[in-house]
């Protein structure tokens, strides 16, 4: 790829003059804002898109591979056929050794016989170079992996993260010599996201992705590159790595503008000086102006990232959720299997499991939008709760984002003060041409800051979020996290997005897929370390048993060291299961006193007042934070007794 450069309605270019090469083996990643170019990348690269300036050309005979974000899918035939569609070289060889090896059975000269052997050995060879003897074995496996529905599900009855998946499959199945990827693990659980990542990390050739995953980022790429604004900026080395050059060019970048606009000034001021000046001006200087200011307005300054602001409101109770022996199964299927548990406020829960194992389920139930087969739910008081519904159902399609968003009013209210619906849609990257498209035109990354910034006008104490990182660009998915860490009411998340659960969440519930729901304290990095991760599933298991030891068959995805089993839960005595029924809220009583001496520490008087009293003050906040240690030990202890 070199020079090339693309244009996008309403005159917006957004690749400028870029170029990129790489060889087999190379894993790039592709960052920048939404809307800044990285899926028009990609189809150049592919070929399919051929609207623009430059030269993009692959090497002859390569063989490229693309997932878009909406792949197209063969709608008259099933996911099995969809599946092969890739493999179609594969196939035809394997019918073709089948045909020649039939022959045998009938009565051939020997002429006719040694030209079937030859030509039986040239297929073999090629059947072999494609690891097609063991293709029926890989659709298996990869169809396992990654959850695809039955084989002969139709197309039509497919959601949009299903269809991403079967397109994925016959992709990996297809073994292209490049792989353009784009936003891959959307619709992912963390199970299967982490078997992709293996797969690719064994991937021979070529390997160009876009992903917010920033786990997934860190553990594929060895490049990145960055679009900003039109331009290509590259960084040989890890995300990590990358984070720390991106700052550094930002800086360089902030200070070199302003040096540029100082001179500029300088320069303006001078030539809009009096008459005698004007008369004496030098022309070359004049021209060296017209040129800054040709340069001034060319300039494109960074697009700012999303200006998210959370409203507030006054506390909940102590207690959130009580949940005893709680059931629930949906086609004779369990999803919550006698799960019992306390949340208290201020909790902040991720929920981690396989897709379709139960956890939106179990957020419906929470929020009573269902209702339990069995157990109980007691609903804490004072609740104001705003959920965010991975199905953006809220959204009206052929309304615009203003009207979604202020109900087809003006103005909305922003921690309690008036604004303009159009102001505050600027916050979420949205400008003012924009802020009146209507939803349906919208990109998946679109519609989800949309809903954020719907959701966020809602006062709440309780905020449920179900996969609220799909689609969105990482700038905007950092700053979500700081505004989460910094949300003082109770969360309750839903993510695949492991780096996401780490900085936001401070305890786990896992679903197993049969209804059991494990409590671990934690995000998922510790979680992981603590038990190896997720078990591979039982098709899986039974899958590599059946491994063919013939040298022939395909390659298989990596081996994984086995987990072992989780040991069942202790029972404590019964006087140690009550001390540690008790624990929250004697942690919770702890810390609102500490909070209230913390608040008396803190006026602007406090330590010009008497000092006896100062002495006792500060003594006291002592006391009780040494006590709220002491407690928060033994809440520690007595759960690592139960595992």
């Amino acid at each position: 790829m070199q020079g090339v450069s693309k244009t996008v309605p309403p005159g917006r270019r957004i690749l400028d003059n870029i170029s990129l090469s790489f060889f087999p083996g190379a894993k790039i990643g592709v960052l920048g804002l939404n809307g800044s170019g990285k899926s028009s990348l990609l189809r150049i690269l592919a070929g399919v898109d051929r609207e623009f300036e430059g030269e993009a050309r692959p090497q002859k005979d390569l063989k490229v591979g693309l997932l878009p974000q909406e792949p197209t899918l063969d709608p008259t035939t099933d996911v099995r056929g969809n599946v092969e569609f890739g493999l179609e070289d594969t196939m035809r060889l394997l019918e073709e050794f089948e045909t020649v090896s039939n022959r045998f059975a009938e009565a051939l000269d020997d002429d006719e016989t040694n030209r079937l052997i030859e030509k039986q050995g040239e297929l073999t060879e090629r059947i072999e170079a494609l690891d097609g003897w063991g293709l029926e074995r890989s659709l298996e496996i990869a169809a396992d992996a990654l959850r695809l529905p039955p084989w002969d599900a139709q197309i039509e009855t497919l959601s949009g993260g299903e269809r991403r998946r079967v397109a994925l499959c016959s992709l990996l199945l297809a073994k292209p010599d490049m792989l353009l990827l784009d936003e891959p693990t959307n619709h992912m659980d963390v199970e299967t996201i982490e078997w992709l990542e293996e797969q690719l990390k064994q991937f021979n050739g070529a390997l160009v992705f876009i992903s917010h995953d920033r786990a997934f980022v860190q553990a594929l790429a060895t490049r990145i590159v960055d679009l900003d604004r039109g331009n290509l900026y590259n960084w040989i080395g890890d995300y990590r790595g990358f984070l720390e050059f991106r700052e550094k060019r930002l800086e360089d970048e902030a200070t070199q503008n302003a040096l540029f606009d100082k001179r500029l000034a300088e320069e303006e001021k001078w030539i809009r000086q009096g008459i005698k000046a004007r008369r004496t001006r030098n022309e070359g200087r004049v021209e060296r102006l017209k040129e800054m200011r040709k340069q001034h307005s060319a300039r494109r300054d960074r697009v700012g990232t999303a200006n998210i602001s959370m409203t507030g409101s006054e506390n909940s109770g102590k207690q959130v959720f009580e949940l005893s022996d709680v059931s629930y199964a949906w086609k004779d299927v369990s999803q919550v299997k006698d799960f019992s548990t306390l949340v208290m406020r201020g909790d902040r829960i991720g929920l981690v499991g396989p897709n379709g194992v139960g956890k939106s389920t179990l957020l419906k139930l929470l929020l009573g939008k269902l209702q339990p087969q069995a157990g109980n739910i007691r609903t804490g008081t004072k609740l104001e709760v705003a959920y965010f519904d991975q199905s953006r159902d809220v959204l009206e399609e052929d309304k615009s984002i203003a009207d979604n968003v202020a109900d087809g009013k003006d103005h909305v209210v922003v921690n309690g003060q008036s604004r303009h619906v159009i102001g505050y849609l600027g916050d979420f990257l949205f400008p003012p041409e924009r802020a009146r498209t209507p939803v349906k035109a919208l990109s998946g990354g679109e519609r989800n800051r949309v809903m954020l910034a719907k959701l966020f006008l809602k006062p709440c104490n309780l905020l449920v979020m179900d996969e609220p990182t799909n689609d969105l660009d990482i700038e905007t998915l950092e700053l979500l996290e700081e505004r989460l860490i910094d949300f003082d009411g109770t969360l309750l998340l839903v993510s695949h997005d492991r780096a996401f659960i780490d900085n936001v969440v401070t305890q786990l519930w896992v679903f197993d897929g049969s209804g059991h729901i494990d409590e671990h304290v934690g995000g998922y990095s510790d979680w992981h370390e603590r038990t190896g991760g997720h078990k591979k599933s039982p098709k899986a298991d039974a899958a590599s048993a059946q491994k063919p030891t013939d040298k022939t068959s395909a390659a298989q995805p990596a081996e994984t060291n086995p987990v072992p089993a989780p040991k069942e839960k202790k029972k404590l005595s019964y006087k140690l299961q009550r001390e540690l029924d008790m624990l929250p809220e004697q942690i919770a009583t702890a810390e609102e006193e500490r909070d209230k001496i913390v608040a008396v520490t803190e006026a602007a008087d406090f330590y010009s007042g008497d000092q006896d009293t100062v002495q006792a003050t500060l003594a006291k906040l002592a006391e009780i934070e040494e006590q709220l240690e002491a407690l928060e030990m033994r809440w520690l202890e007595l759960e690592e007794m139960t595992e």
